[in-house]
């Protein structure tokens, strides 16, 4: 008793502090809005550095080269440098390292010159420097919630875009050497746009900002003041190269002799060798008054807003496989099927006999039906006597009863392994309650780039309370194949995919750990998302389950499985069923294939970025489930007319199938599309790659068995004698 006590009130802390991280970082734009007083303080937060040629992501405050926090109390805002923002999940999980800077910004102060600091590199730092410039990566930092951005225009120059994050150097190859140089930019210069604050705060001049960019440049150490100022700001021709100078004397080393210390050539006996780095910045503000505070994100999805034509023929070109699709569905429903049943209700019986099918030699006798409520009995040999001579053809042979109605009897029958195929349906059933969750709210706004982390964080919140729905499904399926320990069905389907996933992003976060990335996700965070599982997420399982295996009982079929199960013939090509899965999932690909294109350009070469066409994305969704469940119904009724009654988990496979040509599109866009490096950032991709197409295949997987399921229990429910 005290132990469930104890496990109970785990659970309800456990719940409030993820309640707390989701409450804390929920943003809604119109009403979140921060204005700010003339000479007001605002506050500059770093983030990270990433890049598109690696996963591996940095805290951008842990690099060894750049100035480190002095700690200072911040006037005006109750902030402390270099003290951690409170994250949510999401954010943590994406990588997020969000700090408190030096940097002094105030509402309309212009700062044209300002010292940050000199930081004095040893031969490591040096080398995690030339690495960060080298690979090409990007700092993020934040101001009243907007990344600072690099400025661009379209290629027409009427419109300005931004994009999110700022270079940390740049390369250049050596005229004299032909060799790779360096360069680290060590000042930044600041603007950020302002708006009148809307309603009464901007009645008394308060401001809102609406545009945060950040232009890096490269100047080098020589040259500077007292204050640590250089002579120029815009002379750019010598940049701070990443090179280390033994410290002969304190006088300047000619920029014109050839560094003979670079990193690769340091040797053993120049320990005296050093490298300065100073860092300034420059303040602007400047007032934008054709951008309001609510659409100041637009310049972020600018390049987007471009592609809304190719966003159109993804969704014709899904609308018209689409309608093939339901064209040849049509026509198996209304006119195939539909024909079927009625020349076998017509046809069939004859004072309570079934008609005789046409029989070739060596053909086994048909089913005798019953008539009974419930459909047909156990399988029994027919005897034909003289008074059946009317119920046959012209040539004195019966009609036929062929294709799917001759697996009448053998439809229904539990599908080997049904303990497994029922926890995965259950765990489908919970990502399809996640996903329209996640779409629903994104078409409404309510999920956004301002709420940064909140795609995950709601997402892992929507999918531990959609544990109730999985063991409800799973019970339920369970029951229907004949399974008797719910219990035991509960802890897997609890377990099964949820654990996989843990362990394998566990396994994944070893070798994040050894990088010491940012990426990495920290052991309380773990924990944390170890007693959501086991606290929250399989107790909900548990009580679905419980109330679908007891309440909700079995599915009911209209009629019985036979006995002795019927021989399958030898399949066609096409229907046997790996061919078949590949096909079926070859069409809904092609329903998704360009809308995928923009999302893999979000994920993988816009990490910043804000994938933010959710319109688009909702309506090809809804297409992509249409083609599943048309595509499923049509390959399962080839099936069965070929007399195979294995249609349970060829249903599943055949609705998850287009996981198979994505992961597939995966391995093309690595090798055609990225330019990813590293041993360590190529696992993580086509780890992470799997993952997203096994949660893919799952829901979609689901989707396909209950079509597929729906489908069967219709046509054979037809031909039921009552």
């Amino acid at each position: 008793m005290a132990a469930d006590y104890r496990i109970g009130r785990a659970s309800r802390w456990a719940l409030l502090l993820f309640g707390l991280q989701l409450a804390q970082a929920f943003y809604i734009p119109g009403w979140s809005v921060k204005s700010y007083s003339e000479g007001e303080p605002i506050p500059l937060f770093v983030n990270k550095v990433y890049s598109d040629n690696t996963q591996i992501q940095y805290a951008f405050s842990e690099l060894p080269f750049v100035c480190p926090p002095s700690g200072r109390q911040r006037h005006g805002t109750g902030l402390i440098s270099g003290s951690n923002v409170a994250l949510n999940l999401g954010e943590v999980l994406r990588g997020d390292r969000i700090m408190v800077s030096d940097y002094e910004l105030e509402m309309g102060k212009d700062d044209e010159a300002h010292y940050l600091c000199s930081q004095k590199v040893d031969r490591a730092s040096l080398k995690k420097a030339i690495e960060v410039v080298k690979k090409g990566y990007v700092a993020e930092w934040i101001v009243d919630n907007l990344p600072g951005a690099t400025s661009f225009v379209t290629v027409d120059k009427s419109r300005k875009y931004y994009a999110a994050g700022f270079k940390m150097g740049y390369e250049e190859t050596s005229l004299t050497t032909g060799k790779p140089r360096y360069f680290l930019n060590n000042h930044v210069t600041l603007v950020i746009r302002y708006h009148r604050a809307p309603g009464r705060d901007g009645q008394h001049g308060k401001k809102v900002i609406v545009g945060f960019e950040v232009y890096a440049k490269s100047i080098e150490a020589e040259n500077r003041d007292a204050s640590g100022l250089p002579a120029s700001l815009h002379d750019v021709r010598q940049g701070l190269e990443l090179t280390m100078t033994k410290n002969i004397t304190n006088t300047t080393v000619s920029r014109d002799v050839d560094s003979s210390y670079v990193l690769q050539d340091f040797d053993d006996g120049a320990e005296d060798a050093t490298l300065t780095i100073p860092y300034t910045y420059s303040v602007y503000f400047r007032e934008e008054e054709k951008i309001e505070w609510s659409n100041r994100w637009d310049l972020y999805f600018v390049n987007q807003e471009d592609s809304s034509k190719t966003h159109w023929l993804a969704i014709g070109n899904s609308i018209v496989i689409s309608c093939l699709l339901t064209a040849c569905v049509a026509v198996i429903l209304t006119r195939t099927i539909r024909g079927d049943i009625k020349g076998y209700k017509d046809g069939g019986l004859e004072e309570g006999k079934l008609r005789l099918g046409k029989r070739g030699k060596g053909a086994r006798s048909p089913r005798k039906i019953s008539g009974e409520k419930g459909g047909l009995l156990e399988q029994v040999d027919l005897e034909i006597d003289a008074g059946a001579e009317d119920a046959s053809s012209d040539d004195g042979m019966p009609e036929d009863i062929t294709g799917w109605k001759l697996v009448h009897g053998d439809v229904f029958r539990p599908p080997p392994y049904g303990h497994l195929l029922a926890p995965l349906i259950g765990s489908g059933m919970q990502l399809v309650f996640m996903a329209v969750g996640l779409l629903a709210l994104s078409c409404f706004g309510v999920l956004n780039p301002s709420f940064r982390g909140g795609f995950i964080s709601v997402g892992v919140a929507l999918f531990i309370i959609a544990g109730a729905f999985s063991g409800y499904f799973s019970a339920r399926v369970y029951r229907t194949f004949g399974g008797t320990m719910w219990r035991h069905n509960a802890i897997v389907t609890a377990t099964l995919f949820p654990g996989l996933l843990f362990a394998t992003v566990f396994i994944l976060n070893l070798f994040v750990w050894a990088q010491a990335s940012s990426t990495a996700i920290p052991l309380g965070t773990l924990f944390g998302l170890v007693t959501l599982w086991l606290f929250i997420q399989l107790p909900l399982v548990y009580v679905g389950s419980w109330y679908g295996f007891m309440r909700g009982g079995a599915y009911t079929h209209p009629i019985k499985a036979n006995v002795i199960p019927r021989q399958i013939p030898q399949q066609a090509w096409h229907s046997r069923s790996m061919q078949a899965i590949l096909i079926a999932g070859l069409i809904t690909f092609a329903v998704i294939f360009i809308e995928l294109r923009f999302v893999f350009r979000s994920l993988w070469l816009d990490k910043s970025g804000y994938y933010y066409v959710f319109g688009f994305l909702a309506v090809v969704s809804t297409i992509l489930i249409l083609a599943v469940m048309e595509t499923t119904i049509i390959a399962i009724y080839i099936q069965l007319c070929s007399e195979n009654y294995h249609w349970w988990w060829q249903s599943f496979f055949l609705g998850g199938s287009s996981s198979i040509w994505i992961f597939g599109y995966c391995v093309y866009y690595y090798a055609n599309h990225l330019h990813i490096t590293g041993l360590v950032s190529t696992m993580l991709f086509f780890a992470y790659s799997f993952l997203a197409c096994l949660v893919y295949g799952l829901l979609t997987g689901t989707i396909g068995f209950l079509t597929a399921y729906a489908f069967v229990r219709r046509i054979y429910g037809a031909i039921k004698v009552d």
